[in-house]
């Protein structure tokens, strides 16, 4: 994969999904800043890409508005944004019918309202050289229902396509591209659940076509190839990494 611009900001980057496009990115010579709420990771890779790691709570602007104007002055530019930012809480995301409304606005804040303002911060500077591809992680979530519903969940993953299209449509001039990852069930931190228990992952995989649970590198590899040049006709459009869920009857 080829990638014609120099530097990148990775949301969510302290762990999972986030760090595995991050050290990538960094491995082709990418410089990076990597961002997360928690503390900075040991793992990050050495190089040949720069990097450096702001740790913020992206779904307050003053942070977003920091860790951007970070990025700038460290790599003088932004060209690419994944953004893997997200919440699943499964003990506290219920039914609409239910759901604490506190929690309603505590997931819609962290999983989509950072996403607005990581593009109001990010677009602008990719404006500045006419240059710009940008990848969010959605959710397979986001198209159906369940019958264990996490509503505030899904609603904002949801939402997170029909904004990327949107900005898709209103940056193409700008050469700037803008797409979405829906992952299906794959082994990360945000899922706790499965973590050191290999009878439930079995389980969960039983219902996966290809017989087996996601990974981080999976979900990266695809983001990679969204940000890359190899991509750089597609924009507006989702990407499906589930292993054949949704394919399934």
């Amino acid at each position: 994969m080829k990638f014609s611009g120099q530097a990148a900001l990775v949301a969510g980057a302290g762990g999972g999904m986030g760090l595995e496009i991050a050290c990538q990115l960094i491995q082709r010579g990418v410089n990076v800043c990597l961002a997360d709420i928690k503390p900075r990771p040991d793992d990050i890779a050495d190089g040949p890409g720069k990097s450096i790691y702001v740790q913020a709570n992206l779904s307050h602007q003053d942070a977003v508005e920091d860790t951007v104007n970070r990025t700038q002055q460290a790599f003088g530019r932004i060209d690419y944004l994944a953004n893997t930012l997200g919440v699943l809480w499964l003990d506290k995301d219920k039914s609409a019918v239910n759901i604490d409304m506190e929690v309603w606005d505590q997931v819609m804040n962290i999983n989509l309202r950072s996403m607005v303002l990581l593009v109001k911060n990010v677009i602008p500077e990719m404006q500045k050289s006419g240059f710009g591809a940008m990848v969010h992680f959605s959710s397979i979530d986001a198209l159906r229902g369940d019958p264990l519903p996490q509503d505030a969940y899904g609603a904002a993953k949801a939402a997170m396509i029909r904004l990327s299209k949107s900005l898709a449509i209103q940056f193409a001039k700008d050469q700037i591209r803008c797409n979405v990852i829906l992952p299906g069930p794959a082994l990360t931190p945000m899922q706790e659940r499965w973590q050191g228990k290999p009878e439930l992952q079995a389980n969960v995989a039983e219902h996966i076509p290809l017989g087996r649970l996601g990974s981080a590198k999976d979900m990266a590899n695809a983001c990679l190839f969204l940000l890359s040049d190899n991509a750089a006709f597609i924009t507006g459009t989702e990407l499906i990494v589930d292993g054949g869920i949704t394919a399934h009857p």
